[in-house]
């Protein structure tokens, strides 16, 4: 028997989900007496909805949408390690940061617990904070998705969103059959077209062996913007640039999604699905470093970090180092 619960069964969402405060005992590392020498978990505090405008960490703890598409399972203990591999970083901001807390999925109840990251993920919208969103399976993407167009509904008649996706899987199975890590754009894709806004998504770094046929021509039909994981090389970084150049001046507003996976195993060995090739961090850097100085970007997500599989905090090293880079000067 399925026990999943439709999202209009109210005593049941609240039994199929949990919120979990900010834990700040995690947020430890040395301390060094010269000036100038604070780190990421000196500087760091619980979220308060009066806070001035910065950046907000989520956790999402949840990998129902990995164990739905037959993946490693183990993200759901992604949020935690990411913040502990953060918080002895050098801290290089100017603004505030906050811990916000994290959504977790009980058993199988994934939109119950999408739903509930869109409801948290909003508010932080309309009060002007930058929210990151920690772990979880790719399923995290429709999360932050209802969280991103319920603050902009509110706000704007057609708005253009570009969604860029780090990613060596298009995640755009169909989700009639059901939803999963797999699913998460194509769901994007289908709530562009109800709304009749448009859909710009970009996913970098697809792996060929890992996408079938139909699942590039589902890309070729929704006009998404590729590049394999064997085109980033030195003499093809320029252009790949280029492209999300243009589509990033074509759009109002950006959400970055990274899955871990993109990595190469070398990097990211802590993934659900680990890449036989994938695509080294510096061949990305001069994309983020462009999504970032557009001051377009309105929401990140940090996915498939699965601790359980790490070696030597490869990937949730990793990870935080990406929260760190792509934070800087918010």
């Amino acid at each position: 028997m399925d026990d999943r619960c439709t999202p209009d069964q109210g005593p049941a969402k609240q039994a199929s989900t949990a919120f979990t405060p900010p834990d700040m005992g995690i947020w430890q590392g040395r301390e060094d007496p010269e000036p100038d020498s604070e780190r990421w978990h000196q500087r760091i505090a619980p979220y308060h909805h009066d806070a001035e405008p910065g950046v907000v960490l989520l956790g999402f703890a949840s990998d129902a949408g990995v164990a739905r598409n037959q993946g490693r399972v183990g993200a759901a203990d992604a949020p935690q390690a990411i913040r502990r591999a953060l918080a002895p970083m050098a801290w290089h901001r100017s603004g505030p940061a906050f811990d916000g807390g994290d959504v977790s999925c009980q058993g199988d109840n994934l939109e119950q617990a999408q739903a509930e990251l869109g409801d948290r993920i909003a508010p932080l919208l309309d009060a002007g904070q930058l929210p990151v969103v920690l772990g979880g399976g790719h399923e995290v993407a429709y999360a932050s998705w209802l969280g991103l167009s319920q603050h902009l509904r509110g706000r704007e008649r057609r708005p253009v969103v570009g969604i860029i996706n780090l990613d060596a899987h298009f995640d755009l199975r169909d989700p009639a059959v059901t939803t999963s890590s797999g699913t998460p754009f194509a769901q994007i894709a289908n709530d562009c077209a109800r709304l009749r806004w448009p859909f710009r998504y970009a996913c970098l770094g697809v792996s060929e062996a890992a996408n079938t046929k139909a699942l590039f021509d589902t890309a070729r039909r929704l006009r998404v913007l590729v590049h394999q994981d064997r085109e980033f090389r030195d003499s093809r970084i320029a252009t790949i640039t280029r492209d999300v150049q243009r589509l990033v001046a074509s759009c109002d507003h950006l959400y970055l999604s990274i899955d871990m996976d993109v990595f190469p195993a070398s990097d990211a060995p802590g993934v659900s699905a680990p890449a036989s090739r994938g695509v080294i961090l510096p061949h990305f850097e001069p994309i983020l470093d462009c999504l970032r100085q557009s001051g377009k970007v309105r929401l990140i997500d940090i996915a498939e970090v699965n601790p359980a599989y790490d070696i030597d905090q490869r990937t949730a090293r990793l990870a935080a180092r990406l929260v760190h880079q792509l934070t800087r000067g918010h």
